[in-house]
């Protein structure tokens, strides 16, 4: 028995996958990218001042630095962590002692002969450096890099696209800057599936103005915001929405919150990771259903990976909940303007003497000592287009928010992650729907020691009653294809698997 032979016989994930009679999609595998080849190919097309941003954006990314003093969390002493605030970003994070697997995330060929020991039929992968180009600040450069990069991954992976198939990193600074990186991808490297990040750094202009960055550096990640695109953004990101539509491409991200408050820990890696990469998702996602973005493109298709797919269940939840209190006829409830004002003097004159004291309870003094100065008949009062925070999303029953967030949005749920069990509870979830969690093993990470147990770990929530037989199908086939399809049809024509999955369809 050759060595070949010899993993995919030990590996559990195989013995798993014989026993399915429909494809496994693995929407979330991590590559690394071997440093001298891409450097090499980028110094070629684009120049050697583009390796050194490259280089230059890493680090920074890497190092989460507060204001800093030149030195890495490893180099400073603790005194000057606690000085400076310079947050415990992530260490250790790649697989090491699994030397296999380390080759593997770096060679196609490795990956692509390996991917029946991972029990997959297809896998998307997401390269370390596909977002590396948004860390620099020249837009000509980044727009550059991020095109050199794709460019890179396209080659690099083409000869596999039977089985693999890497995304685009888009730079989102403005549409426009989009929009070109979009049409470039698809049009002129062949790529289907794209990689956002779910905000942009911008500076808060009051305060830029104030401590201009250029002569205040320190103070970028302090007097900054975070833009998500789809509401309250200073630019209209229609158009790169539409384009994405257009173009039939699903949209992808890991968008993390490491860094934000609450997340800043100067000791603790895991507290400043465990939750993180939901937060930012959540964030990234409410804007798009509160903007109006998913009821103005109800075939975009967007997913939300390494969060976990609880959390999108407990979000529509509560859309639905605070709908109901918050729509405009719920406002009624709260309106200033429906106090009886009357009563309410009575009911303070017969019982609350004691506690009053003999203080005025007359006209709008009662008003602005119970329910404060905001609800005076002289405060100033929401104007009707500011009254409904449901109103830019269109919404006018739960079924509109259904469609405008189950239907809209998937979310990758690593193998082992028992919370995923919340988004196929229909029992809870309104008008009984499951939640669109899609597998995403995230091997190539240090959440997954060898990429042989990712597809035997999911099948554990089977054997231990955690989710259905049909939820798993669900999870490793039919939400993934979804995802992809829906965006555009014919995402696995020319794969190995287009047999298979035509088959599993029928």
């Amino acid at each position: 028995m050759n060595d070949r032979l010899s993993r995919v016989h030990a590996s559990p994930s195989v013995a798993v996958k014989r026993g399915l009679d429909y494809p496994v999609i693995d929407t979330d595998v991590h590559t690394n990218d071997y440093a001298p080849a891409v450097e090499d190919y980028i110094a070629t097309h684009v120049g050697p001042q583009a390796v050194d941003a490259l280089r230059k954006a890493g680090e920074e990314r890497l190092s989460r630095a507060g204001v800093g003093n030149g030195k890495s969390w490893y180099e400073q002493t603790p005194a000057e962590r606690q000085h400076y605030r310079t947050i415990r970003s992530p260490w250790w994070a790649r697989v090491t002692k699994n030397t296999l697997d380390v080759a593997t995330y770096h060679l196609p060929e490795l990956l692509s002969e390996r991917q029946e020991e991972q029990g997959s039929d297809y896998s998307v992968l997401f390269p370390n450096n596909v977002l590396a180009p948004l860390g620099v600040r020249d837009a000509g450069q980044r727009a550059a890099l991020q095109k050199a990069l794709n460019h890179y991954h396209a080659d690099l992976y083409r000869k596999y696209s039977d089985r693999l198939t890497p995304v685009a990193g888009i730079s989102l600074h403005t549409p426009e800057e989009g929009i070109e990186q979009l049409e470039f991808a698809v049009n002129t490297l062949g790529l289907k599936a794209i990689n956002i990040a779910g905000s942009v750094r911008r500076p808060i202009p009051a305060l830029a103005e104030k401590f201009p960055l250029d002569q205040h550096p320190e103070l970028r990640k302090y007097i900054s915001y975070e833009d998500f695109y789809g509401i309250d953004s200073p630019y209209d990101y229609d158009p790169f929405w539409a384009r994405v539509v257009e173009l039939g491409v699903p949209v992808l991200t890991h968008y993390g919150s490491q860094g934000w408050t609450g997340r800043s820990s100067i000791s603790n890696y895991m507290f400043n990771h465990i939750g993180h990469f939901a937060d930012g998702s959540e964030a990234f996602a409410k804007a798009l259903f509160f903007g109006g973005v998913t009821r103005r493109f109800p075939q975009l298709r967007v997913g939300l990976l390494e969060g976990g797919a609880d959390w999108g269940a407990r979000v529509y939840i509560h859309l639905v909940d605070r709908w109901e209190k918050r729509s405009l006829e719920g406002l009624a409830h709260y309106d200033p303007a429906a106090i009886d004002r009357e009563l309410l003097t009575s009911l303070f004159a017969r019982y609350g003497a004691d506690l009053t004291k003999g203080r005025s309870i007359e006209g709008e003094d009662l008003i602005r000592d119970t329910l404060g100065r905001g609800y005076t008949r002289e405060a100033r009062q929401p104007r009707p287009e500011e009254l409904e925070d449901f109103g830019r999303a269109g919404i006018r029953g739960v079924e509109d928010i259904k469609r405008q967030w189950v239907d809209s949005f998937y979310f990758g749920s690593e193998s082992d992650d028992r919370t995923v069990a919340h988004a196929f509870n229909d029992r809870a979830n309104p008008l009984g729907v499951k939640i669109n969690a899609i597998y995403s093993s995230d091997v190539g990470h240090w959440d997954v020691p060898d990429l042989t147990d990712a597809l035997a770990h999911a099948r554990e929530l089977v054997d231990q009653g955690v989710i259905s037989e049909a939820d798993f199908k669900a999870y490793v086939f039919e939400n993934p294809y979804r995802l992809y399809t829906e965006a555009n049809p014919r995402f696995f024509e020319g794969t190995a698997v287009e047999g298979k999955v035509a088959a599993a369809r029928d």
